[in-house]
């Protein structure tokens, strides 16, 4: 059955006004127009709505039986279709999936908790770990927000760049290096990589190999907290994001010194399904991620790329 959902809108104003002629009125339509619906309500019903009682026209009982429900279904369409829909944070009842490097999770989720505990009492926040393979989770909704390195691939994802973290060494306070990290010193130390694939290489080897040099990488470990636990207990340095890893900095104990060669700074990108793009919660999601981050980070970096 192919329904015109445009017959609604008339069966209401006929039951509201009792008459063709008022209902016509009421939706700016001619009366004509309006017999021709109220003949294609009756066939669609096997019922006649409004009959003539005299000068006047009467609804049947069936009619009378369906009004509420026919007003209730068309103030929930206007409700649906209306445009810039305001959102009530207090009776918002939501579920909001984050997935996130450990790093990140750790030094974004106290912020954002507090912040949304403030203004959403009823919203939940699940935060997820990153995976070593690429999944669809952000596409069939079991993920809300992405928030990683690497911008999207594909049209069907939004994205923002909502901060960039300066790359820093990291290593222990009693390393022998510590305080003379020239390049040359640098690259002939032992690495610890941050890698959720196993990577063994990333772009800091092209720069190092532009400048005639070679680090040897003894580990590429999956989580940062992983990560700062050896270099905690080794000679071995790692290059991370300073803001997002200070957390874990400190729990160990570590210190941290520039990087002895200029290198961009590293991006943290918020992904999510294009679906979402006007989604009032997530749009307010998002925003409460954004500022979370502000928080907790520098000020945009000017000197490097």
């Amino acid at each position: 059955m192919h329904l015109d959902l445009n017959l609604l809108t008339a069966l209401d104003a006929l039951l509201e006004e009792g008459s063709v002629m008022g209902a016509a009125d009421r939706l700016h339509l001619s009366s004509p127009a309006l017999s021709r619906s109220l003949g294609r309500i009756r066939r669609l019903t096997g019922d006649e709505i409004l009959v003539r009682t005299g000068q006047t026209m009467t609804p049947t009982p069936y009619a009378l039986s369906i009004r509420e429900q026919v007003s209730d279904l068309v103030r929930q369409a206007r409700t649906v279709l209306a445009p810039h829909r305001e959102l009530e944070l207090n009776d918002l009842e939501r579920t909001f999936t984050v997935r996130a490097h450990d790093a990140v999770a750790m030094t974004l989720a106290p912020p954002l908790l507090t912040a949304v505990a403030e203004r959403a009492p009823r919203v939940r926040l699940r935060f997820l770990a990153e995976t070593a393979v690429d999944t669809d989770d952000l596409r069939h909704g079991r993920v809300d927000l992405d928030i990683g390195a690497d911008l999207p691939r594909l049209p069907e994802f939004s994205s923002e760049i909502i901060g960039r973290d300066r790359l820093v060494v990291v290593l222990r306070r009693d390393h022998p290096s510590a305080g003379r990290l020239d390049l040359a010193t640098y690259a002939a130390q032992p690495h610890i990589l941050i890698s959720r694939r196993g990577r063994l290489a990333d772009p800091i080897d092209d720069i190092l190999a532009g400048h005639g040099l070679r680090r040897r990488v003894l580990a590429a470990i999956g989580t940062s907290a992983g990560a700062m636990n050896v270099i905690s207990n080794s000679r071995c340095l790692l290059t991370a994001a300073e803001a997002m890893c200070r957390p874990l900095i400190d729990a160990f104990d570590l210190v941290v010194e520039p990087l002895p060669v200029d290198v961009p700074h590293a991006r943290v990108v918020c992904s999510w399904h294009q679906r979402y793009d006007a989604d009032p919660p997530h749009v307010w999601l998002r925003e409460q991620v954004r500022t979370a981050l502000k928080s907790v980070m520098p000020a945009e970096p000017t000197a490097a790329p």
